[in-house]
This record gives C-alpha cells, structure tokens and sequence, in this order.
C-alpha cells in the first residue's frame, strides 16, 4: 500500500476515536443518568458540554503547539492521553469525576484532530489535497453512523464500556502511528500560541452554558443569571481583542475576513445549536417517553446517521460544481421540516413509522447536505497555508454552537411541566436554529459569484505566520 494511504488511514482513525466520543455518549447518557439519581438533568449535561468546550477551545492552540514541538509527537501524545483519559471515565465513581475526565480526554482528541491534518497534507500533492480531505472527513463522519448502534450494544452491557471501546482501536492506530508516521515540525520559530485566550474562552463558554442550563432555578431576571452572562460576553469581548494583536491568537480574526468562511462559521454555529441537542433529544424521548431500551434506541435513530454517510459525497460534489447555498439551504430546511414535525405529532405512545422513521431520515440528509459543504466552504477561499486553521476555527464554531444548544435543551426541560412538552419546546428551537443557518448563509455569504482559486504554498501549518500578514480577498459565497 503506498505510503500516504496508510498515513491517512492512521490520522483517519485518530478523527474517527475523536468524534464518535460526541456520538456514542449521547447514546450512553440515559444510562449514566440512572446510575447517578442524585444529580440533575443540568449537572449531568456537563458529561457533554465540558468535553464540547474544552475541544473547541484547544484545537487551534494545540495546532500551534505542534509547530513547536513536532506534529507525530503531539499526534501520538494525543492519542495517549485520549486513551488514559477513556479509562478514567470508565472508572470514574461519580459524576465529577467524570466530567474531569471528559474534560481530560478532549484536550486528547483536540490534540489529534489539527495534528492530523497537518501530517496528512504533506502526503499528498496540491491538486489531490481536497480529495485526501474529503476522505479524512468521510472517515470521521462514519462516528456519526456507527455511534448509536455500537452506544446501544455497548450501553446494554454498561455505559462504561462505550469508553473501553476506544481502547482497540486507539492502541492499534497508535502503535501503527510510531511506525508510519514521520516527524515534522515549522522550520521557523513559531509565536507561543495565546494560552490565556485559550483559558478566557473555556471559562467564557462554560459561563454561557451555566447561565443558561441554571437560568430556570436561578430565576431568568436573577443576579446570578445575568452576572454569569455578562461574564461570558466579557469573556468573549477579551479573547477577540487579544486575537486582534496577539501572534498565535486563538481565533485568527484575518480569516473571517473572506466571506465565504465568515458566512460558513456562522452558518455552522447556528445549524449546531439545532443539530447537538437533536442527538440527546431523540435517546431522552425514545428512552423516557417511549421507554426503548438503549439497544432499541440506538437502532431507532441509526437511519439518520446512516442518511449522512450516503448523502455527504454527492452534497460535495454538487457543492463543488453549483457552490454551498444550492445544498445548505435545502439542507437545513429539510432538518427544520423534520422538528417541526416532531414537534406537531410526537407522543407518548410509540408510533415509529408514523412519527419517527421519516423525520429521521430527512434529519440525516439534511445534515449531510450541510455539516460537510459548510466544512469546505469555510475553507476553500483560503490559501492552502490557512486551510487547517481555517478547519479548526470551523470546528471550534461548531462545538461552541452545540454546547449552547445542548444548554438551551436542558434549560427547557428543567423548566417544562413535563420531558414531552420541554421536548416539544427543544424541537421547535431546534428548526428555527436550522433556518437560522441558512438566513445566515444567505445574508453573511454575500452575492453568487464563480469561487477564486485556492492560492498559497504546499501546505506548512499555518500557525508559522502572523495574523496581520495575512493578505486574502473577501470572495463572496454561491
């Protein structure tokens, strides 16, 4: 086998381990909730959103530290402390416990996902290069379709085990990864990236998600609950200024000055906020409402995923030939039909084929049709020496997104009379985020124009250059 197919299959793994965590725990999460009866619904969310923060708030730090310290070092050392980390949240007594090793693993996996592209580019030549990604996502979205078959199978025997599972697989991936990967590091000095941003903008987020999962005790016109909010955005206020004068900031604002990656970051954070609590909504209301088992669910809910795997490579393709905005926005229109019809028909007596099977169907081509064309529009107005930061700050858009959708979910249910009717609520937010999505690709993405070509060197990682040297064009987005 050539040499860069099994560089790809090995850094192909390390996303895969990375993003079926954000799958297989939803899955898992009834489970966890019933061998911890004391904790509430809002303190458990944190099995979720602490990995969600901490994973998008290191990924383009941990990119830069690769540039110092070597990009297999970092990969591998990534993969270890995943790997320790998934063992301590399968030993972990409480929920504290596991929420610190939740945390713990995320700093793994946002270690690997940078690092991985930044050793897969180099493998293969410019004009194969989108090719190689499109595959290393594909890759990583096959998470998405085995996630709540392999959770459910898992979860019967006991939720601890979707975190054993990672073991195989990640000793395999890491003891081909010493053999087949090579050492690479920048050959120019490259800025320390900004630690302190990274820390201001987990503590930021996390404020967020607390004000709004606590709002419902705290009263929604307490002192808490505005002091907590306000501390966010202060948060937030911060972290942009220092990204405006910092040479390794957290998010390079010089980006999101081409409007196709502006439009595609904004879009993304949006559709998020619907696509992350659908996944806990669909096991909370088939386990609490129709009371499946965690196998049941798992299967009941495998049709979407699947949808996604299908559907991801012809969406490219027609993304590529015709631009974003003729499959996004379809995309997130068929993902909001579906809540709303969840919203209108779902009851508490189970009636798969009449409220469920179709719905779910059209959820996972609507994803398809827009996690993946967002994730290449974000990318493809930039020089090739800006792509995996490109990809990072898209990504931490993402999982900024869903941790603030994930928190607007469990403060409905806290506050509704009762888990159908919050449920209720939670889908209706859910298609308006999803329409959200496309309003903010029509109107951030500016006129349809032919997209430029992608410029820029073979590709170094892109931490090795300041921000303010930066010289892109804002194209508009199709």
């Amino acid at each position: 086998m050539p040499r860069h197919w099994q560089v790809l299959i090995v850094v192909t793994a390390g996303a895969f381990l990375a993003n079926l965590d954000l799958f297989i725990v939803n899955v898992a999460f009834p489970a966890i909730r019933a061998d911890f009866p004391d904790v509430g619904l809002s303190g458990l969310s944190w099995v979720l959103n602490g990995y969600a923060i901490v994973f998008a708030a290191l990924l383009v730090p941990a990119g830069r530290f690769a540039d110092r310290l070597g990009r297999k070092r970092m990969f591998l050392g990534g993969m270890g402390v995943f790997l320790c980390a998934s063992v301590l949240c399968a030993a972990a007594p409480d929920v504290v416990e596991l929420v610190a090793a939740r945390v713990l693993q995320a700093t793994g996996a946002a270690i690997m996902i940078p690092t991985s592209l930044a050793l897969l580019l180099p493998e293969f030549a410019p004009n194969r290069r989108r090719a190689a990604v499109g595959l290393w996502t594909a890759g990583a979205a096959m998470a998405a379709t085995l996630g709540p078959v392999v959770g459910g199978l898992l979860v019967a025997i006991s939720w601890r085990w979707v975190f054993l599972v990672n073991l195989p697989i990640g000793c395999v991936t890491l003891g081909a990864g010493m053999i087949i990967l090579r050492e690479s590091r920048d050959s120019t000095t490259a800025p320390r990236p900004d630690v302190l941003g990274t820390l201001i903008l987990c503590l930021g987020v996390g404020a967020l998600a607390l004000g709004i999962v606590k709002g419902g005790s705290w009263g929604w016109a307490s002192v808490q609950f505005f002091a907590t909010e306000t501390a966010a955005a202060m948060a937030v206020l911060v972290v942009v200024m220092r990204s405006a004068r910092h040479p390794a900031p957290v998010i390079e604002l010089a980006l999101l000055r081409v409007r196709a990656t502006r439009a595609a970051n904004i879009s993304v954070f949006l559709f998020s906020m619907g696509f992350f609590p659908l996944l806990l909504a669909s096991i909370l209301f088939l386990t609490e409402v129709w009371h499946y088992s965690v196998v049941q669910a798992g299967a009941a809910i495998a049709p979407g995923p699947l949808m996604v795997a299908l559907f991801s490579w012809p969406a490219g393709i027609i993304a590529g030939r015709r631009g974003p905005r003729v499959v996004v926005v379809p995309g997130v229109l068929l993902f909001a039909v579906a809540c709303g019809w969840w919203a209108a028909t779902a009851g508490a007596s189970p009636d798969y084929l009449a409220e469920m099977l179709l719905p779910m169907i059209m959820v996972g081509i609507g994803v398809a049709l827009t996690f993946p064309v967002l994730a290449g529009a974000a990318v493809a107005d930039l020089p090739a020496s800006r792509a995996a930061t490109g990809s990072a700050i898209f990504n931490m858009a993402r999982q900024i997104g869903g941790v603030t959708g994930v928190a607007v979910l469990v403060a409905m249910l806290g506050s509704s009379a009762s888990i159908l009717v919050g449920l209720r609520a939670g889908w209706i937010f859910m298609a308006g985020a999803a329409v959200g999505a496309g309003a903010g690709l029509l109107v951030f993405g500016g006129r349809s124009v032919a997209d430029p070509p992608v410029t820029g060197s073979p590709m170094p990682h892109p931490a090795s250059h300041r921000p303010q040297d930066l010289q892109l064009e804002s194209e508009p987005i199709r």
